[in-house]
């Protein structure tokens, strides 16, 4: 995997991290929006270690 390809999942796991944080702290958190998120960054991580 190259550099590139690496910072740009990084980038998108960041920005996944920034909106579950926001999710989170609403007063009302849509929970199934926080699970497609989280299995979302989830996945990105898995990537980004699995290569």
């Amino acid at each position: 995997m190259d550099k590139a390809h690496v910072e740009a999942l990084a980038s998108k796991h960041a920005s996944l991290h920034t909106l579950i944080d926001q999710e989170e702290h609403r007063p009302h958190p849509d929970t199934d929006l926080l699970a497609r998120l989280k299995k979302a960054k989830l996945k990105i991580k898995d990537e980004m270690v699995g290569h």
